[in-house]
């Protein structure tokens, strides 16, 4: 069992920054891949992005590619989310989530391992 828990988030105002933390506990051997999914009200929960842990190949949804960047530390057992250019449709609880078997997809019923979320708001 892996223990996920994020950091980070808080109210920007359009066009600003935000960086994302997620730090890893427990049983992180077992990663094969991590990601970000985000929740809006009343929506269902969108895949964000996701790195591959071990060769750190990386995917985004089209809404947000070019933007945000994920990336991780290996040796901190962190996946970060930093987020560019944020608009207010960006605006979501944030969840990081792990997976232990391959391959790397977008389907949260995929993943195994959840964090709490942080939220981010986008507003001015």
């Amino acid at each position: 069992q892996v223990q996920l828990v994020e950091s980070g988030g808080g109210l920007v105002p359009p066009g600003g920054s935000l960086r994302l933390s997620c730090a890893a506990s427990g049983r992180t051997d077992t990663t094969y891949a991590m990601a970000w999914f985000r929740q809006a009200p009343g929506k269902e929960r969108e895949f964000v992005a996701a790195i591959r842990w071990s060769f750190g190949f990386t995917s985004y949804a089209d809404s947000v590619k070019g933007r945000f960047t994920i990336s991780r530390e290996n040796a901190k057992n962190t996946v970060y989310l930093q987020m560019n250019s944020l608009k207010p449709e960006d605006t979501a609880v944030y969840y990081c989530a792990q997976k232990i078997t391959t391959p790397t997809t977008r389907n949260a019923d995929d993943y195994n391992s959840w964090g709490q979320g942080t939220q981010v708001t986008v507003s001015s």
